[in-house]
């Protein structure tokens, strides 16, 4: 069963807009953001705590969404 990360994905010329990804676990989210951003820096891969979105957010392991207008926040009470 996968679990919904968001993450904070920087390119060499400024921050994308919020991340999200699918996968069982942290570590294997940041594998894939990895994967599929190999030459941007990835920074916070965190469980989204009450963020809401109504966009597609996929259901796969693997699935990588990127939301537009959507800047990074980071959950309350995740400390990053």
């Amino acid at each position: 069963m996968t679990q919904l990360f968001i993450a904070q994905v920087h390119t060499p010329t400024g921050p994308r807009p919020l991340v999200t990804v699918r996968a069982a676990a942290e570590g294997e989210a940041r594998l894939f953001l990895e994967a599929h951003y190999p030459d941007d820096t990835i920074g916070a891969v965190v469980e989204p705590g009450e963020w809401i979105s109504d966009a597609d957010t996929g259901s796969e392991a693997g699935d990588i969404r990127e939301h537009p207008g959507v800047s990074w926040q980071a959950p309350a009470g995740s400390g990053s």
